[in-house]
């Protein structure tokens, strides 16, 4: 795999510090997702009692009807029998719609508490290494493919002479502005590698095409 397409650093501080951040953003997902988890777990109690009590009522409400049916074949006293039974069934029966309604809404609220106590937490983190790693990968990129060629390079020794500090341009050459100006290919090579190191690259395992 090409350099350039890893969203990594080659210079070892960089580096150390891209997967230190990897792993304090894991570690810190992880954590709020438990905690969402455990969130979720607790109000989804609260749907399953729903739903139990939705099926015992359905199962009360069909003994009541079978019993208020059986009742009705007593003779005489049949239908005044029967039909309290049956009352009493479809009381049950609202119920265990109400114990319907209750699991569904705690099973909806249960997802939504979940996602408003985790999302926050780890966008709030992830969002700006997300674009940290984005923009580094972006300047790698760039970085990159500019090396792979002579006027690239020209180019990346203009930046390091703009933005290196000037005790790293003196260790490049005496006069870096003038090497510059008069295309020395060991100076600009130099330069180069300077900002390429700024930008989290090794010069060293980089081919200029030729």
């Amino acid at each position: 795999m090409k350099s350039r397409w890893v969203p990594y650093a080659t210079t070892p501080g960089r580096l150390m510090a891209q997967l230190f951040s990897d792993v304090v953003v894991v570690g810190w997902t992880a954590i709020w997702i438990f905690v969402g988890t455990a969130v979720h777990s607790a109000v989804a109690t609260i749907a399953d009692f729903g739903y139990q009590v939705e099926s015992g009522a359905n199962g009360v409400a069909g003994n009541l009807d079978s019993a208020g049916q059986s009742a009705e074949d007593v003779p005489l006293i049949g239908g005044a029998i029967g039909g309290p039974l049956t009352a009493a069934g479809d009381a049950a029966r609202e119920i265990a719609g109400a114990g319907q309604t209750l699991g569904v809404t705690a099973g909806w609220l249960a997802w939504l508490l979940a996602l408003a106590v985790a999302a926050p937490p780890i966008l709030a983190l992830m969002m700006p290494w997300l674009f940290l790693r984005v923009r580094f990968f972006r300047r790698k990129w760039t970085a990159v493919t500019l090396s792979s060629t002579w006027a690239g390079e020209q180019l990346l020794a203009l930046r390091a002479l703009a933005n290196r500090p000037l005790p790293k341009l003196a260790a490049i050459s005496t006069d870096p502005v003038g090497a510059w100006r008069e295309q020395d290919p060991v100076a600009i090579r130099g330069l180069a590698a300077l900002e390429l190191r700024a930008s989290g690259i090794r010069a060293a395992n980089l081919k200029r095409a030729k």
